[in-house]
């Protein structure tokens, strides 16, 4: 049941259908994998799996284009070296969304990934992996940046209620930061 209704709530936010293709890129035992693979699969979209060797920025920006993937989920450190190695590039994969998650996204590293992969939306999932997979998500064109230190977490994801409290564990008032 949550899971499901995870998978669905994260498939109509990212956009997904079945002409959409997932690049696998984590870990098996990462959380925020069995979300990747499961969504893909739940709204009929092909999935690319990477093998267990370690990949160099090179390498998944090759397979980014070979592979024609439109969805791709990295930490951030990560995609921000594929964007890093892509500045010199012209040629963008076909990536629609990249998600990244799992640590802070630096604005500088956010601001290098929309110039130079240019996908048309990116997300940052934000949750702990006690709170099940991703509670919340941040959303945006690849044309908006942002104004603060690292990108924001964002709103909960389905049928989900989300608390931002202070210092004294109160809840603040909407649009307070917490």
């Amino acid at each position: 049941g949550p899971l499901s209704m995870h998978c669905q709530a994260t498939a109509r936010i990212y956009e997904m259908h079945p002409g959409s293709c997932e690049l696998l890129f984590m870990s098996f035992s990462f959380d925020g994998a069995h979300e990747r693979w499961l969504t893909a699969l739940t709204v009929g979209a092909g999935l690319a799996v990477r093998d267990q060797e370690l990949w160099t920025a090179e390498k998944t920006y090759d397979a980014l284009r070979h592979y024609r993937i439109t969805n791709a989920a990295f930490p951030p450190a990560y995609l921000g070296q594929i964007a890093e190695w892509a500045s010199s590039r012209t040629d963008p994969p076909p990536v629609e969304l990249y998600v990244f998650g799992g640590e802070a996204m630096p604005k500088a590293s956010y601001d290098l990934i929309r110039q130079t992969l240019r996908p048309d939306r990116l997300i940052n999932g934000y949750g702990p992996t006690e709170t099940v997979v991703t509670p919340l998500i941040w959303k945006t064109g690849a044309t908006d940046s942002f104004d603060c230190a690292y990108a924001p977490i964002g709103r909960p994801v389905g049928e989900r209620t989300a608390y931002v409290l202070n210092t004294d564990m109160q809840p603040v008032p909407l649009g307070i930061v917490g």
